[in-house]
Order: structure tokens, then C-alpha cells, then sequence
């Protein structure tokens, strides 16, 4: 018996996954692993998309186990995404619901054997798949449990497992015989889960989702054994609240050609002020360029290229800007890919959105540099209010003694929520396009959008 199906033959004997049966979970992968190999296709390219999350762990696993070239899609892909995911592969299986499949005259890509395509890049309007396989992914876990000295990871996970940031917190469980509990970010925003021993469990959310738990239920939030924080950079006054409610925070630093973090602070260290990333996870290392302040990664974990193209070089030079202090915490400054060139300065997004949030007058915000034939780049800040009085009159009053001429916001759009993936992840594209029907170069938008 191979190693995924010993493992899960020992977690059938015990309630490990919440509201599930796991004995039927068993026997749902046992099926699936059945069909696989009764296809006798050495060469399996399968494409899971599946939305109910045991299906989508049984299939997972039972692909895994037959060595597949398997990719992951989000269920809720359009016809641009599922164009740009079948131009690139045409599978054996295909697991989901309203998926569009396009046939294209060219022979695909020769599938890679025992390999998993994770997707990224899908906010930017094109989508890419992350190569991995199981060594990475073990690499990752193992990794994690060594930091954090814990030989068993019980998570509870709000996040899609399509995604490598749900997609570890499963693996984490069930590579060390921990409890896995799945439930979806809208059902657990109604209705809290009480029934189980939190404090054992880890819960990986985004800077959104603890703005709103910070909001609605910081007691429940503060249960949680460690509660990581990650997906995009967290605000001075996010973090400062969550020590108010003494959550056991934990920011970390990782991404899809990581296999999730390789940078993490504890509890710890966050509760007494530390602001960083934290340090590293004991399978990576990280150099910052002395050139650009790039951070270049190596890890046991790395992604092996994008498909379908594999990596020759060892390490990875991320488009994250950083710089590391002189006990090994990484700071983050921002991405290079979003720095803003104005007027011949530089500007970067994060510290206009931190002075803007610092007025306490709005929700939500992201600062965008869109091309202008003036400055090359003007700064465009899309928000939020607190209240439909507010505009950029008020805000620009208070942040104007903060930031320097150069750095405050020319245009100004109005929003009633800021688009986000599931992940939370900003959609930058909607935002720019969103800004194309309000202004062009050198021109001033009206101050509001409904």
C-alpha cells in the first residue's frame, strides 16, 4: 500500500474531518483511485474544479497517488479563464460543474507525470499554473511543523482549496494525522463554529477577513491557537487592533511558487510589536538583490516553473520588495511591479493606503499609479468611506500634512467595496478598468461611483 493511501487508512479510524464521515471519505478516494487506474493511461491529465470540498480532497488525493499531471481551477472561472486554461492542456477527466471546455486543433502540452498544477496570477488577467509535486509540498509541511515545534497540525480552513493557501492547510493536517475542518468564508461569516476545541487549531485568513472578524467576533477570533495572516500586506492599524484583542497573530511571507509560507512571525514575537514578516521557516533561505532589494528565494519547497516550461535555476527572484534586520526578521516594503514612478519619484502604494487608513474615515482602500502624459504616473486612490458624507475633500485634509506633495493622491474614485477574489486578493485589472471610464491622462474624475 503506497504512502497516501496507508495514511488514509489510519485517519478512517478516527473523526478527523469535521462534519464528515471519514470512513466514507476513505472509500470515496478508494473509488476514485479504482477508476484512475482502471483508465490504464500512464500519462493522466486531469482538471479538478471541483466546489464540494470532499470530492475535491478525494480526487486530489487519488490523482496524487496514480501520478497524474494534475491542475487545479477555480470553479467560478469565466469564459477568458477557461480559454487561457484549455489553450494550454486537454485533460482525461474533467471534475466540476459549469466549466466551458474549448477544443483547440493544436496537440497540447505533453503532460508531466506525478506533477500538480497550482493556479496563480488570475486578478492580473492572465492565468499561470505553478508546477509542484508531492516533495514540495511535503517539503512545506515538514518545514512548518519544525518551526512551529508541533508534530500535529490541526487547521481550520476558511480559504478555497483550490488555492495553495488552502490547499496546505489540508496537507498540514493530514501529512502530520491532524483534524482538517473546511467550511466556507460566507457560511462561517454568518454563523460561528463553537462545537470545537479552537485553541488546538490553526486558521490562516487574509487582511479582509480579520478586518471583519475584528469587527463582528474578536473573542471568537482570539480562540484560535495561532491565527495567520497573509495574502497581501497588513496595515500598522489592522495589527494594532489585533493585539487590543490579544489574537494570537502570526503574518507570514509566502506564495503559490513557495508552496505557501517560508517566512513567519509567532504569536509571540507580534505581541510584543513586532510588525515584520517574521522569520524563516527552517526549509528556505532568502537573500535580498543588493541592486533592486528584490528578495531571491531557495527553498525545498519552490516551484519547479510554470507550465509548461520547467525551471533551470535553483532559486527565484520574487517581484517583492524587502529588506531583512539584523536578528533575520523580513520586512516588506512592497512589489516592484507596483511601485509608482511620478513626476521622476518613486512612490509605493502601501504607505499612501496606510496614511489614508490612518484617518480612520475610510473602510477599505488601494492606491493604483495609472499612466498620465504629465507625470508618467499619477497616483489614483480607490476607496471605501465609512459613511456616503465622506469624500476626498475630508481625506486629503488629513493625510496632507503625512505624506510629501509628491505622494498624495491626484484622482480620487469613490467605490462601495473594492473587488477581491475569494482569496482577497485585489482585482487590479477591474480597479484600472473601472478608472478608464472616469478619466483619462490629465484629466479629473467625479468623486463617486455607485
Amino acid at each position: 500500500m503506497d504512502d497516501i493511501s496507508k495514511q488514509l487508512a489510519y485517519l478512517s479510524q478516527k473523526d478527523w474531518l469535521y462534519g464528515y464521515n471519514s470512513q466514507k471519505f476513505y472509500q470515496l478516494y478508494q473509488s476514485y483511485c479504482q477508476k484512475f487506474i482502471a483508465a490504464d493511461n500512464p500519462r493522466l491529465t486531469m482538471l479538478l474544479a471541483e466546489g464540494n470540498p470532499i470530492k475535491f480532497l478525494a480526487i486530489f488525493l487519488a490523482a496524487v497517488r496514480v501520478k497524474s499531471c494534475l491542475f487545479l481551477a477555480n470553479p467560478d472561472w469565466k469564459t477568458n479563464e477557461w480559454q487561457q486554461v484549455f489553450s494550454l492542456m486537454q485533460p482525461d477527466y474533467i471534475f466540476g460543474e459549469n466549466i466551458k471546455v474549448f477544443n483547440y486543433n493544436s496537440p497540447p502540452v505533453n503532460p508531466l507525470t506525478n506533477s500538480l498544477m497550482i493556479p496563480t496570477g488570475g486578478t492580473s488577467g492572465k492565468i499561470r499554473f505553478a508546477i509542484h509535486n508531492w516533495l514540495t509540498l511535503t517539503a512545506s509541511v515538514k518545514g512548518f511543523s519544525e518551526y512551529f515545534q508541533v508534530k500535529q497540525v490541526n487547521s481550520f480552513c476558511l480559504l478555497p482549496l483550490y488555492h495553495v493557501s488552502g490547499l496546505m492547510q489540508f496537507l498540514r493536517s493530514f501529512l502530520t494525522g491532524g483534524d482538517f475542518a473546511v467550511i466556507p468564508y460566507h457560511k462561517i461569516k454568518e454563523k460561528r463554529i463553537n462545537n470545537l476545541n479552537l485553541q488546538d487549531y490553526f486558521i490562516s485568513l487574509v487582511p479582509s477577513q480579520l478586518q471583519f472578524f475584528l469587527e463582528n467576533d474578536p473573542r471568537w477570533l482570539a480562540n484560535f491557537k495561532t491565527v495567520f495572516l497573509g495574502g497581501s500586506p497588513a496595515w500598522p492599524s489592522l495589527l494594532e487592533k489585533a493585539r487590543e484583542y490579544n489574537i494570537s497573530l502570526s503574518p507570514t511571507y509566502g506564495m503559490t511558487e513557495t508552496a505557501s509560507q517560508i517566512v513567519t512571525l509567532k504569536p509571540e514575537d507580534f505581541r510584543q510589536g513586532n510588525n515584520s514578516s517574521g522569520q524563516l521557516l527552517p526549509h528556505a533561505q532568502i537573500k535580498i538583490n543588493p541592486d533592486n532589494q528584490k528578495i531571491i528565494i531557495e527553498a525545498k519547497s519552490l516551484f519547479l516553473g510554470y507550465y509548461p516550461h520547467l525551471n533551470q535555476a535553483s532559486y527565484f527572484e520574487t517581484d517583492d520588495l524587502g529588506y531583512l534586520d539584523e536578528s533575520g526578521y523580513l520586512y516588506i516594503i512592497g512589489r516592484d511591479s507596483q511601485k509608482i514612478i511620478t513626476g521622476g519619484e518613486n512612490v509605493y502604494p502601501f504607505e499612501v493606503e496606510t496614511a489614508i487608513r490612518q484617518t480612520n474615515l475610510v473602510k477599505d482602500v488601494v492606491v493604483l499609479g495609472l499612466p498620465d502624459v504629465k507625470w508618467g504616473q499619477v497616483i489614483v486612490a480607490f476607496y471605501v468611506p465609512v459613511n456616503s458624507q465622506i469624500g476626498q475633500t475630508i481625506i486629503q485634509s488629513q493625510i496632507k500634512d503625512k505624506l510629501v506633495n509628491y505622494k498624495l493622491p491626484k484622482h480620487w474614485i469613490k467605490l462601495p467595496e473594492i473587488p477581491k477574489s475569494p482569496q482577497g486578493k485585489i482585482n487590479r485589472t477591474t480597479l484600472i478598468k473601472l478608472a478608464e471610464t472616469f478619466f483619462t491622462p490629465s484629466q479629473t474624475p467625479d468623486d463617486n461611483y455607485s
